[in-house]
């Protein structure tokens, strides 16, 4: 698939080295802005949450249940942390560090559209018909044909998506982490990492009905988990190969939900939910295989001129401490 080579994107250089030579909290904010972000991110986000966490939605401690809007309490419970989080934290750290051309290009990448039709295409289509067949796989039983109403429903419910999951979760963890992390570890141990801490942001979240809580079994858990760093190897996949189009991350990310959302329970009616948990990490770790052996592990990261849509970070903005050495880490996922 061709893809039209963006203009370079990067961050205003600092040769004066004032971010290295700043002192307090600001100097720390540019000093360490991956380490920060994951700090904040999991702060905002968690505090957040912690009145769903302990109202009747999930541990029952708070005497109150969140309405439901939309047939779910999940916009109003969970989706206003979420967006205090990743996106918050990606926009106060990158106009703190990179100023307002930092903002400036944020805004470029999260608007690049200018990507090779083919690729909104195959994930569009690529993404349904995975989870249908490793729904098949798992469960033996062939899908029935998704009413009209299912089919008239997608696309607007995928938009929706869009703008909820994709708009709160993807300009925080693959927008502002990714490209730092595979520039400090390569593209294996950034996906790994970046993974895990995706994964490990949502576990508050399983005391409550999100999750099936508030005991959900740890089994589910530990597939979340493994699900979360196998579709991580897809996402970094996408994102480097895409020249760090953000729309085409997010349509990934938000297709998965949109389908289990939307289309799954019409195709398989007779199929209990545990079905989506271990058919999603059944594609996540079949995906992930491929693209680790067609790649060698390089998961289109040839270098930040590949990927123009991440910032490029300067001397002072070296994160030793951001995240683990997990280039050994083995993981089940």
């Amino acid at each position: 698939m061709s893809i039209k080579d963006p203009s370079p994107l990067s961050a205003e250089p600092d040769p004066a080295g004032r971010a290295g030579r700043a002192g307090g909290l600001r100097g720390s904010l540019r000093r360490r802005p991956l380490t920060w972000f994951f700090v904040l991110t999991f702060t905002l986000s968690w505090a957040a949450w912690t009145p769903y966490i302990l109202s009747e939605n999930g541990l029952g401690v708070w005497r109150y249940s969140f309405p439901e809007v939309g047939g779910t309490t999940q916009l109003l419970g969970v989706l206003p942390g979420a967006y205090l989080g990743p996106i918050t934290s990606a926009l106060l750290l990158t106009g703190i560090t990179e100023g307002r051309r930092g903002l400036r290009i944020w805004l470029g990448r999260m608007t690049r559209l200018r990507v090779s039709w083919r690729w909104y295409v195959v994930v569009l289509l690529s993404v349904p018909a995975a989870l249908t067949l490793t729904s098949v796989a798992l469960s033996g039983r062939g899908p029935a044909l998704p009413s009209a109403v299912v089919l008239a429903a997608y696309l607007p419910a995928l938009l929706v998506q869009m703008i909820t999951t994709g708009l709160a979760e993807e300009p925080g963890w693959r927008e502002f982490a990714m490209p730092r992390a595979q520039r400090r570890y390569g593209p294996l141990a950034a996906t790994v990492g970046v993974g895990l801490l995706w994964g490990a942001w949502h576990l508050p979240l399983f005391l409550t009905e999100w999750g099936g809580g508030p005991n959900p079994g740890a089994g589910r858990v530990t597939a979340f988990m493994c699900t979360t760093v196998a579709f991580s190897f897809a996402m970094t996949w996408v994102f480097n190969r895409s020249g760090g189009s953000m729309p085409l991350v997010m349509l990934l990310h938000t297709s998965v939900n949109n389908f289990f959302s939307v289309a799954w329970s019409d195709m398989f009616p007779t199929l209990s939910d545990d079905y989506t948990v271990y058919s999603l990490l059944v594609a996540c770790v079949v995906t992930a295989v491929v693209l680790l052996m067609a790649t060698r592990g390089r998961l289109g990261y040839v270098g930040d001129a590949a990927v123009n849509g991440a910032a490029d970070v300067d001397a002072a903005d070296r994160d030793t401490a951001a995240l683990p050495p997990v280039a050994e880490e083995r993981t089940t996922g």
